[in-house]
């Protein structure tokens, strides 16, 4: 919407501005451009009186029954130091327009915080004498309609956003002591120095630069000077809180569960509009554009962007862009998880024939995937790697592709270290935790990941592929242009792994049939 700023205007403003000299909180850099904002003295009397209260509803989050034990561990973890965990602040879209916030997963971890409750907000562990912690959390004070900022601050006014919770509201829904963010620098400053009983700091550093800066100031001035040290110490910080999310308890499982469920409706109301959808220009954003509702309807937003991929984008991992169209008889892949309001996501791919019908060539391609993620689901057992889950998928792979006769070497030259030529078709991992972050723990050291042993409460996917690419001259033509992932969310418990998409239909006969009764469902 375009709005013309007209030299009457310009006066209007300059006279407003005189009438209010005392007015010191001037217009965002960003938006002072593009609207008159009154500043009279008569409308900010008329403006602070005349409003009925609208006390937001407090409600103990469920989360809040963990989170003592989360901070317990973070706590034993690193005696005497000031740890600082903040929630990041929005990040800029375009001009004065923001990305809806999203906090920063240590942040909601350890807070059991999410949605867009606190952009600005910073977790404290303050140090006591005994090496346990206080856990403080610093946010802004509600700016509702007894303050100026309640339509003066389009970040934190109500007026403009809306009742938020603040000090009062947070506390009681995190169960965690809660101040005014304005009392954060004092807070951080206290006895940070290097003598006997001084505090040191460590901060997650990428998630708030500000709050980084300010850490760093306080390091600098009181004895800790070394950058690239404090920088090892933040992120041995930041590799813990990582690695503290592996294992999860009862409600991150639930909340796990959840998204699973919704990402199920989500591929329902996929499948509804498919049929409508073959053939028009950028169907595969019509098919985004059906999970996606869900995805706002159920949960918070998606987990990640989406990926709807048919015929030759089928096989371009990472196709988000989404402006093909889906065409009959092609295979279509899509890879789409909902994340949950208190931000756990579920991943989940599945690949389907657009017609309702595999042809007996797609199911041959698509039997070898199913066979190579079940194997991997076997080797997956606790003290089981995910080495053993990648070599248990890649052998199916491996095998397939010699039986095809596309495989230039035989299966164990292309499984040794010294071959992989397999890996042409297959060139991604197979396997990650999930939680939080779609790619969950991704901070956590090598050996922690990778080569730990799988434990119960861990929550991980399995994902096989295989992607010719239509511009591939190794394989046979009607190969090329076909792409197929099928990827569920697994829970390791003591007696094995569970799969707890088993909801979500990917046997063949069971893919055909649920196609058909979601296009029935449409008619």
């Amino acid at each position: 919407m375009s709005e013309v700023i007209t030299e009457q205007d310009k006066e209007y403003e300059a006279r407003e501005q005189a009438a209010a000299p005392g007015d010191d909180q001037p217009m965002n850099d960003r938006v002072n451009n593009r609207s008159l904002r009154p500043r009279s003295d008569a409308f900010v009397d008329f403006m602070s009186s005349g409003w009925d209260n609208n006390e937001p509803e407090i409600e103990r989050l469920e989360s809040a029954s963990y989170i003592p034990a989360r901070l317990q561990v973070l706590s034993e973890a690193f005696p005497g130091e000031r740890l600082v965990i903040p929630a990041g602040q929005p990040k800029v879209r375009n001009n004065d327009c923001d990305y809806a916030f999203r906090p920063d997963s240590a942040f909601s971890y350890y807070t059991g915080l999410g949605q867009d409750y606190e952009a600005g907000a910073v977790l404290v562990l303050d140090p006591n004498e005994d090496g346990t912690h206080t856990p403080m959390l610093f946010v802004a004070p509600r700016a509702d309609h007894y303050t100026q900022d309640f339509f003066k601050d389009p970040h934190y006014g109500e007026y403009w956003v809306g009742p938020r919770a603040g000090l009062k509201e947070l506390e009681a829904m995190t169960g965690i002591e809660t101040h005014d963010i304005a009392q954060l620098d004092d807070m951080l400053g206290k006895d940070v120095g290097t003598e006997n009983g001084a505090v040191q700091l460590r901060v997650i550093r990428e998630t708030d630069p500000q709050i980084t800066a300010i850490v760093n100031e306080l390091r600098e001035g009181h004895g800790f000077p070394d950058e690239a040290d404090n920088t090892v110490r933040d992120d041995k910080l930041h590799e813990f809180a990582s690695e503290a999310r592996m294992e999860k308890d009862d409600f991150e499982v639930r909340e796990i569960r959840r998204a699973v469920d919704a990402t199920k409706h989500g591929f329902d109301n996929i499948l509804k509009k498919l049929p409508s959808a073959l053939g028009k220009p950028r169907s595969e954003r019509i098919l985004e554009g059906a999970f996606n509702a869900v995805s706002r309807e159920e949960g918070n937003e998606v987990g990640y962007d989406t990926i709807i991929a048919s015929g030759a984008h089928a096989p371009i991992l990472h196709w988000i862009r989404n402006t093909g169209t889906v065409n009959d008889g092609e295979l279509l892949l899509i890879d789409a998880g909902v994340e949950v309001d208190s931000l756990y996501t579920a991943d989940i791919t599945r690949t389907f024939p657009t017609n309702g019908k595999f042809t007996d060539f797609q199911k041959k391609l698509y039997q070898a995937v199913l066979d190579s993620q079940q194997a991997g689901f076997e080797a997956a057992k606790p003290g089981a790697t995910y080495s053993d889950i990648h070599h248990a998928c890649m052998r199916v792979i491996a095998e397939r592709l010699h039986d095809w006769g596309i495989l230039p070497v035989d299966v164990e030259e292309s499984l040794s270290p010294e071959g992989q030529q397999h890996r042409r078709w297959l060139a991604c991992g197979v396997a990650h935790h999930l939680g939080l972050d779609v790619h969950d723990c991704a901070q956590a050291r090598y050996e922690s990941y990778q080569g730990a042993k799988i434990t119960p409460g861990m929550v991980f996917t399995i994902e096989p592929g295989l992607y010719f690419r239509e511009d591939d001259l190794m394989i046979p033509p009607e190969y090329r242009g076909i792409g197929i992932r099928i990827e569920d969310d697994v829970l390791m418990t003591e007696d094995g792994p569970e799969w707890i998409s088993a909801g979500i239909p990917k046997q063949i006969d069971d893919v055909e049939a649920w196609m058909a009764q979601m296009a029935d469902t449409n008619n």
